[in-house]
């Protein structure tokens, strides 16, 4: 932690790359994926299930259209579409967001993933890849995951990806009319070599049924990993 840091660089933007998986890529979002994403968040179901997010529900293309162009082609949030390999579908989005160059910090947020793709290997496999770019490509320090602290389910996830919890910000904004304090997790640099293997082991094809099922969750290679058993 008191490393000397005289010499550190500002980190590259994330950039149009594409970020290959095996079972999913991570596209720079296009105009050409809106249609696909609106019928996937079309089959997210009723509106408690938009409770978290600053948008949406959208009543119609047209107005997925017009969030879409409003949001989803700036350089901050930077979108990326997950696609699926075996289906050429897009499945949902992430944005690379408060990329703060200078001092090595980034946030993932403005996930929101269709049914498709939720708790699947593929999922797992797309927040990977975003790491993996973080980290392993740009050389980012600090990784960021923010969340409503009422949101269970976001809360569960960043503990499961290896986030470390680091406290809420009370009263931290509102959100369509209602307040957010907002629980913050972070993953460093430091961390980043022993959770990429455990994410490499718990993605790797022996962890998985004929059915595509896990055999082991990522928790179990996190904890080999720091020697528990």
């Amino acid at each position: 932690m008191s490393a000397d840091l005289a010499d550190y660089s500002p980190r590259a933007a994330p950039g149009q790359e594409v970020l290959r998986g095996r079972h999913v890529d991570l596209e720079p979002v296009s105009r050409e994926h809106l249609s696909g994403l609106y019928a996937a968040f079309s089959a997210i179901g009723g509106r408690e299930n938009w409770q978290y997010m600053h948008y949406g529900p959208f009543e119609d293309l047209e107005s997925f259209k017009r969030f879409a162009e409003a949001t989803y082609f700036g350089e901050d949030p930077f979108f990326y579409t997950v696609m699926s390999k075996a289906s050429g579908k897009p499945l949902g989005v992430l944005a690379l967001m408060r990329i703060d160059r200078a001092n090595g910090v980034i946030e993932i947020g403005n996930i929101f993933f269709s049914p498709a793709l939720q708790r699947s290997r593929e999922a797992s496999e797309a927040l990977y890849l975003a790491m993996e770019r973080v980290f392993g490509q740009l050389g980012y320090r600090r990784y960021e995951w923010k969340c409503d602290n009422a949101n269970a389910p976001s809360r569960k996830a960043a503990a499961r990806l290896g986030f470390t919890f680091e406290g809420v910000f009370r009263q931290h904004m509102i959100r369509k009319g209602v307040n957010r304090d907002t629980a913050w997790f972070s993953i460093i640099d430091q961390e980043w070599p022993e959770l990429q293997a455990a994410f490499q082991a718990y993605l790797a094809d022996d962890n998985y049924d004929s059915e595509g099922r896990q055999l082991q969750p990522l928790s179990a290679f996190q904890a080999r990993r720091h020697g528990h058993s």
